[in-house]
């Protein structure tokens, strides 16, 4: 009986791996990246050469771009995960191209943010006609042909 409570106890712990394992998404190691880009010097194509594609694109007056870098490890062998790296990069680029602004956020700054705690209500209640009409449009979308309702019908 000891013997295999011993050999499944080794078996257990065998199986338990003690290093730490590193979970990396998006660009690696933006913050020394940065050091290659220049305000009104560096391009789209440059960036897209020093950082690959940005995470995200979006287009206003200027374009602007952001990319991610996240590192997530297991600080402790019971599973325990906690966020290293969380840095973003956006960065605003012209008509002509070229980089216009650089803005870095590591994750010290996004433990500054405050987040607003306010509660959006609801601008709609059953008897207004918003709701009226969203039911209205959700029974169509359900039963387009109106079979469920004629056979409602003939089974009253």
């Amino acid at each position: 009986m000891r013997n295999i409570f011993l050999i499944s106890l080794f078996l257990i712990f065998s199986n338990c791996s003690f290093n730490l394992v590193d979970d990396h998404h998006g660009v690696y190691f933006l913050e020394k990246k940065i050091k290659k880009i220049q305000v009104n010097t560096t391009n789209k194509n440059d960036l897209v050469k020093i950082f690959g594609e940005p995470s995200t694109k979006s287009s206003f007056d200027n374009d602007v771009w952001i990319y991610i870098e996240r590192k997530i490890t297991n600080t402790h062998f019971m599973g325990r995960r906690d966020l290293i790296v969380n840095n973003v990069l956006v960065l605003e680029i012209d008509q002509r191209g070229l980089l216009a602004k650089i803005e870095f956020y590591d994750i010290d700054d996004m433990n500054k943010l405050k987040i607003d705690s306010d509660i959006t209500d609801v601008g709609y209640n059953k008897k207004s006609f918003v709701y009226d009409f969203l039911a209205s449009m959700r029974q169509k979308i359900n039963d387009p042909l109106g079979v469920r309702k004629k056979r409602r019908e003939q089974g009253q």
